[in-house]
């Protein structure tokens, strides 16, 4: 057996809130880091973008936008950089209509409300991307990574590389691009969620719609493509892509492409490459299907006549990128007008970073393959992917760009950097706190029911840690269902001393002293777990056993009612309580509390049962039949269900359904208590009625 390192997620120093705080906080950081923008004025690309742009005003005809580019010159002209961005624009003059004029503070709340609500979603994205998938028989469900989504989407929410694009009002358009791009992958995700078996093409229709709705806002847009490609191929149909190479390559087998075609992989591929394909193909007829023109002021390496220096000054912007993602401690509006001087000869020191940047990216990339560990490879591949896919239109790698180094480019791009750095945090973390391995590993050997293996790192988890109550509180439960009873309650009393409001671990203790037959302690402990845990619905169902088990049975019917108030669904607590009415002869409250139950509960055989023999007792025997073959339909394979049913039919006088249901009840269990008595005493009545008859 391979022990694996705990899961780097626990051990982010973060609390665990539910996704709609998490949310909150994410969106209330990105506010207040941002928020200062708010009463900025006009600047730098402003002015052409929205002062001097005639789409603007209200007087223009609304059409233009779809005819003109961002600045508001015709598509068709030379000196256009095609720009096409509509539905930017059209957010533009929205904000004119609304503020009566160009008033900047609209435009910039708007830009802050957009990057707090793209700064929420990313911990759906992040959550998709590390969780991964699991498949339950009903279809593909979303694993949830909630502390390392949460840590990356804050980082994400307070970055400052985004300043460019938040607080500069032309920054809009990558706003609005990130955040079809996101609700693009996140729909193309919906396309699994209803089996494991078969995807929605409609929703994948819908992805590649809001791919649409990006490339509206900004070019972009288009590379959700490749990511939704990316998470099909490695989440989906997990595909692990260093042994697929290696197949290939070494054990010279061809790989499996008939188990690709029955998935829908080459499906779904070649709809996002047609779907691609086609918006690519309309944007290209849009922009006149000629390339925007550019000085060497724009993009000077692009017109450095030697291959070998453009391609080198282009990985030193690059380097430079990835900079301003590690360490944005300076940050410029305008990287033109010789700002990044050419690196014109080898002997340039600055040669260097670029060098750096690909052993680190190859460093990386080797880590996102080649990991034995499915979680790491999982989150430094798309960390890599959220990384290079959505700055590939701004590489210079497939058409010239009219800037050297645009800050704004980068911010879905930061995304992929929040992602591995938060993987960094939660690693670190991990390695931190190395006493924790033990722990994990006897959980996991628990959760497998491997006890005694997990008794064993339990311990090492305590003695290396004396302190360490959820490993003391873990191994008192296993040492409990083991029987060792007082080992059990020395170390819950233990953990209890160390940190006196560890409601679970009250509990436990409790548990353990009620079977030590130590009564009064063990309803001190219990009343202790509900005293630090106000709502806590397995401590009152085990206060009522206690009751139960004492005859105190006002008091244990209350305390199970109190449990299936604090949670309605409590199956345990209502059976128990229909039970001892039933024992103590309160036939109909019996008969009202089971019935109650169902309501909330329709599929419970348990309860059935239960109501069932109730309703017997009252001689409503049809009543009483129909819960008992509803409870066997469900489970058909409970002798004590075929008994009870069995006496029901022989008090009810239908002898041959009451022997079919006896002798069922012996086949599934032989030793089940009175059924054979009940069963010979059946046959000896037939027979006697065969002897009259006859």
């Amino acid at each position: 057996m391979v022990l694996s390192e705990p899961h780097w997620d626990q051990h982010i120093p973060l609390p665990k809130l539910g996704l709609f705080h998490s949310r909150l906080v994410t969106a209330f950081v990105a506010l207040i880091c941002f928020i200062n923008s708010y009463d900025g004025d006009f600047v730098f690309d402003d002015s052409e973008a929205i002062i001097n742009n005639k789409d603007l005003n209200p007087g223009s005809p609304l059409g233009n936008i779809w005819k003109n580019d961002f600045w508001g010159s015709n598509l068709s002209s030379n000196s256009s950089h095609k720009s096409y961005r509509p539905l930017t624009v059209l957010t533009f003059r929205i904000n004119y209509l609304l503020a009566g004029g160009l008033y900047p503070v609209g435009f910039h709340l708007l830009n802050v409300g957009l990057h707090c609500v793209i700064s929420a979603l990313m911990i759906d994205v992040f959550s998709i991307l590390i969780g991964g998938l699991s498949h339950d028989g009903r279809g593909s469900k979303v694993n949830i990574s909630p502390k390392a989504s949460f840590l990356a989407a804050l980082f994400f929410a307070a970055h400052p590389v985004h300043t460019e694009s938040v607080a500069g009002i032309v920054g809009r358009a990558d706003l609005l691009c990130a955040l079809f791009f996101q609700l693009s992958f996140l729909v193309y995700c919906k396309a699994f969620q209803g089996s494991d078996k078969k995807f929605s093409v409609s929703w994948m229709m819908g992805s590649i719609l809001l791919c649409a709705v990006a490339m509206l806002c900004k070019e972009q847009g288009i590379t959700v493509l490749g990511v939704n490609a990316a998470y099909d191929i490695l989440i989906v149909c997990n595909l692990n892509i260093c042994e697929l190479v290696q197949r290939l390559l070494f054990r010279r087998k061809s790989a499996d492409i008939g188990e690709l075609v029955r998935n829908g992989l080459l499906v779904r591929l070649a709809i996002l490459f047609f779907g691609g394909s086609f918006l690519l193909y309309a944007r290209w007829r849009i922009m006149g299907t000629g390339p925007p023109s550019f000085t060497e002021v724009d993009n000077p390496a692009s017109f450095a006549e030697n291959v070998i220096l453009r391609i080198v000054n282009y990985n030193y912007y690059y380097s430079l990128n990835a900079w301003l993602l590690l360490c944005p401690w300076w940050l410029c509006f305008d990287w033109s007008m010789g700002c990044v001087p050419l690196i014109k000869s080898a002997s340039d020191w600055r040669i260097v970073w670029p060098l750096v940047l690909w052993c680190c990216l190859l460093g990386l990339v080797s880590q996102a393959l080649c990991s034995l560990d499915s979680s790491k490879r999982r989150t430094l591949t798309f960390g890599l992917v959220l990384l290079v896919i959505p700055f590939l239109p701004a590489s210079n790698l497939f058409f010239r760009v009219g800037f050297v180094i645009a800050e704004r480019v980068l911010y879905l791009s930061s995304a992929g950097y929040c992602l591995i750095l938060a993987y960094a945090v939660g690693y670190c973390s991990c390695r931190w706190r190395k006493h924790r391995v033990h722990y994990n590993v006897g959980k996991n050997l628990a959760d497998k029911g491997n006890q005694s293996a997990a008794v064993k790192y339990y311990k090492e988890a305590v003695r290396l840690h004396p302190k360490y109550v959820h490993a003391m509180n873990n191994l008192g439960n296993i040492l409990k269902e083991r029987n060792e009873l007082h080992e059990a309650e020395e170390l819950l009393s233990a953990a209890v001393h160390i940190q006196p409001d560890f409601a679970a671990a009250w509990m436990n203790l409790g548990i353990v002293q009620n079977s030590l037959k130590k009564f009064d302690e063990a309803e001190l402990s219990y009343w202790n777990a509900i005293k630090f845990r106000k709502k806590y619905p397995d401590c009152y169902y085990n206060l009522g056993r206690l009751y139960a088990d004492l005859n105190r049975s006002i008091d244990a019917l209350n305390a199970w009612r109190n449990a299936t108030m604090l949670k309605p669904d409590h199956s345990l607590a209502w059976n128990n309580m229909v039970i001892l009415l039933d024992n103590t002869g309160n036939l109909a409250q019996a008969e009202l509390i089971g019935k109650e139950a169902l309501k909330i509960l329709p599929k419970d055989h348990t309860i059935m049962f239960s109501l069932a023999n109730v309703l017997g007792k009252q001689e409503k025997y049809k009543e009483s039949e129909g819960f008992f073959l509803s409870a066997l339909k469900i489970n058909p394979n409970v002798a004590s269900c075929h008994g009870n049913l069995a006496v029901l039919y022989h008090r009810w006088g239908k002898l041959d359904l009451a022997k079919k249901h006896y002798e069922l009840a012996l086949l599934l269990d032989a030793s089940t208590p009175g059924t054979k008595e009940n069963y010979n005493m059946l046959k000896r009545k037939l027979e006697q009625r065969h002897r009259t008859v006859g």
